[in-house]
This record gives structure tokens, C-alpha cells and sequence, in this order.
């Protein structure tokens, strides 16, 4: 019986081996590609731009914070109501360094403070698509140079535009439909209704018609979701839709973290209750899902496969046809200005080195005259006139080497001195 189960073991082992051997011999290696690529991307990280457009007061910088779960506007100073009668449209950038379970994460934030303040808005998009240009440009120089700078890449694009619309308002404004339509060959826009709360739930459906409407009447490009593939759960089918249909966003922002029933949520409080901003009473979570969680490589594709693509090519077209515009005439001028710039520089830091090379030669001239008259003086003889002293000097030179520091005379007085205002000294050189 032993015997038996001696060789049934000793085949199954036989078995195993072979089989063990088949895999090796048809195992390639490639299926691990997908490992690699994690390990890389955990290694690089990940970096994601983020263009917020809106009118003062909408709460686009307690959403961010929000969002991220981080505070961004720390160092933040509200303008005063006088200061935007004149103002005008800039671009503010805050970066932060986020870590999620060892990934991490590279947001920037790109703010637009003044925008719709001024009472002259006339092409107030102006700045905002210039910046956006200026973005790709960069990133096309820089992917067009060799070695390190291609090594070097930053990816400073807009990879997504979240547009604040107001709640007081019952669908798209002038400004609102020309800056959507010079935004939408450049950027992916998100459109989002801020501070929700001033609205029932029946107003906000309303509003949220309206806008959907007039994006359709003008012709204005948004971000389209992609199609859900086939092997997708349906859990995720069912979360794409829900965020498809809430377009545009209704949303509410909040800082501050309560606690209610024994739970600690974020919310705002109200003479009649509390909202928990991530509960079904707006679309904050559903924001929050797709901009981090869902969507966000994406928005990252489309932004390089079709807005820089575009921008690339008639950049290209330009550039070939002679035709360039103003602006990147302007850019090179700019680009030579700075090359002048870093030649001037370089070349006053050459005189400068010169300069100094010259004083330690002038220097060390002076020392080696300096040593060549100690040495002249060594060797010089003294005659004190109309005196009774007698100067006796040493029978060698040594006082003289350079080794001594100090000349010491030997002084034979014959007399004595009393009145040393009435003896004369002089000396000459040898």
C-alpha cells in the first residue's frame, strides 16, 4: 500500500513539473506591463489643472477647498467695493502637493478674480484665453526640444473649466455665451450653479433647464461624457448616468464640520436646519466624483488628443504658411529680448572676472614691492649727524632673510643724551 502511494505521489509531482515547465516556456513576460506602469506612475505622480471662471461671490474658492480638502485661499484679501469700478480681469495660480493612499497629486488652481466685476465687461474673456494660449505654448516648446528639456516636461494645460453661473439668473447671459464660446475650443467646460441653497428644488430643475436650453440654442460645446464599455459594472453604468443628468451642477460649499445625531459632516447652518453638503440635497458629491474619482483621466485625454491637437496644428500651419500672427511675433521678440538679456549678463560677469583677476595681479605687484623694499631698507646704512653714537652692524646679512621679521641694531652710545631735540638723523638708501 505504501508502495502505491509512493508512486501515485511521485507521478503527481511529475505532472506538476511539467506543467510548471509548459508555463515557463510559453510566459513571456509582457502581461506585467500594467505593474510597470503603476509602479512609474506612483513614482511621477499625477498633475491636474483646474480653471475656475466666475462672478465674485459664487463660492468658487470654498468649493475648491472643498473639493480637495484643503485650504488654498489661506493668504487670500478681499477687495473693497471701490476697487471694482476699474477692475480688471487677472489670472492667480495656487499650487498644493495632495497624497492619497501613496498617490500623489500635483493641483493647481487657476482663479480668475475680477471677472464680470468691472462695469465695462467687454472682452473680459480676453485674459483668460490668452492664458490658456500661453499654456500651450509652453508645453509645445518644451515638446518640441531634445534631452532634458523633453525629461523636464511640466504639464501646465487647463484640463478642466469649471463655469460659475449665478442663482439669481434664468439662463445664460451675454457674457456668459460669449466667454463659453471662446472657452470651448481650448478648455473642457464643466457648468456649475453656485450657492444652490438661494433656490428651492423646483427652481434650481427649472434653472438647470433653462441653462441646458440656451447651451443648445447657441451652439455651445461642454464636456460630452464619454459612453460607458461594454464589460463596465453596473454600479458604474448607474453612477454615470446620475452624474450625466445632473449637468449643469447645483452646488454648495462648505468649510466648516458639524456634528449631528453622534456623525461629524461638512455643512452650513440655517435658521430652519442644516444642509450636509454631501448628502442628496445637492450635487456636490456628484461633482467631487466625477472630477476626482471618475472623469479625471478623461479630462486629461481629451485635453491632449483634441484641444491641444487643434492648437498644435494651426500652430504648426502658421508657422509653415508664414502667416504668423501678431502674438507669436510678439512671443519671439519676446524670446529674443530675453536670449539679449542672458548674453549681457554673461558678458558683464566675464568683465567682473576679469576685473578681479587684474586686481590680484595689481595685488600681488604690490606685495612683491613691498617685500623688495623691506630687503633694500635691510641693506641700507644710517648717519646720525652731530652725534656720539656709533652704529655697529652685524658681520653677516641674516638680519637681512627673509625668516627675520624684526632689525635689531646695536647701539654703542660714547655719551650720554640729555637733550635729543638738538641731534639731527638721516638716512640713505644703499
Amino acid at each position: 500500500m505504501s508502495e502505491k502511494v509512493s508512486v501515485f505521489s511521485e507521478t503527481k509531482n511529475k505532472s506538476s513539473l511539467s506543467r510548471k515547465l509548459k508555463f515557463d516556456l510559453e510566459h513571456v513576460g509582457f502581461s506585467s506591463l500594467p505593474e510597470q506602469v503603476h509602479r512609474k506612475s506612483l513614482k511621477k505622480g499625477f498633475e491636474f489643472t483646474l480653471l475656475i471662471v466666475g462672478d465674485s461671490g459664487l463660492g468658487k474658492s470654498t468649493l475648491v477647498n472643498s473639493l480637495f480638502m484643503t485650504d488654498l485661499y489661506a493668504d487670500r484679501v478681499l477687495d473693497q467695493v471701490s476697487d471694482k469700478y476699474e477692475k480688471t480681469v487677472s489670472i492667480t495660480t495656487r499650487t498644493a502637493e495632495l497624497e492619497e493612499k501613496g498617490v500623489k497629486l500635483k493641483l493647481t488652481v487657476v482663479d480668475t478674480p475680477g471677472f464680470g466685476d468691472s462695469l465695462d465687461a467687454s472682452e473680459c474673456w480676453k485674459k483668460i484665453t490668452d492664458y490658456i494660449d500661453e499654456q500651450f505654448y509652453s508645453y509645445y516648446t518644451h515638446e518640441s526640444g531634445y534631452g532634458l528639456e523633453r525629461r523636464r516636461l511640466h504639464d501646465t494645460r487647463i484640463h478642466c473649466c469649471l463655469y460659475f453661473l449665478p442663482p439669481y439668473v434664468r439662463g445664460l447671459r451675454p457674457i456668459d455665451i460669449e466667454t463659453m464660446k471662446c472657452l470651448q475650443t481650448r478648455v473642457n467646460i464643466v457648468p456649475v450653479i453656485g450657492k444652490a441653497d438661494a433656490l428651492t428644488k423646483s427652481e434650481l430643475e427649472i434653472l438647470k433647464n433653462n441653462i441646458l436650453n440656451d447651451i443648445d440654442k447657441y451652439d455651445i460645446k461642454v464636456y460630452e461624457f464619454p459612453a460607458c464599455d461594454s464589460d463596465d459594472d453596473e454600479e458604474f453604468k448607474r453612477l454615470d448616468e446620475q452624474i450625466k443628468t445632473s449637468i449643469p451642477f447645483g452646488i454648495i460649499g462648505s468649510n466648516t464640520v458639524m456634528e449631528v445625531g453622534g456623525r461629524r459632516i461638512r455643512g452650513r447652518a440655517y435658521p430652519w436646519g442644516i444642509i450636509d453638503i454631501e448628502s442628496d440635497s445637492c450635487d456636490f458629491s456628484k461633482l467631487r466624483t466625477f472630477l476626482c474619482s471618475s472623469h479625471m483621466q478623461d479630462l486629461k485625454d481629451l485635453t491632449h488628443d483634441i484641444h491641444y491637437e487643434n492648437y498644435r496644428t494651426g500652430l504648426i500651419k502658421s508657422i509653415n504658411s508664414g502667416n504668423g500672427s501678431k502674438e507669436k511675433q510678439s512671443r519671439h521678440d519676446d524670446t529674443e529680448k530675453l536670449l539679449k538679456q542672458k548674453e549681457d549678463e554673461l558678458r558683464r560677469l566675464q568683465e567682473l572676472i576679469s576685473k578681479m583677476q587684474q586686481n590680484m595681479t595689481s595685488s600681488d605687484e604690490l606685495d612683491q614691492r613691498k617685500q623688495k623694499s623691506l630687503r633694500t631698507f635691510g641693506k641700507s646704512t644710517f648717519d646720525i649727524a652731530n652725534s656720539n653714537c656709533t652704529i655697529i652692524k652685524p658681520k653677516t646679512n641674516d638680519f637681512c632673510s627673509s625668516n627675520k621679521n624684526t632689525l635689531n641694531y646695536n647701539f654703542k652710545p660714547q655719551t650720554n643724551f640729555k637733550n635729543l631735540s638738538s641731534y639731527q638723523t638721516s638716512s640713505t638708501a644703499i
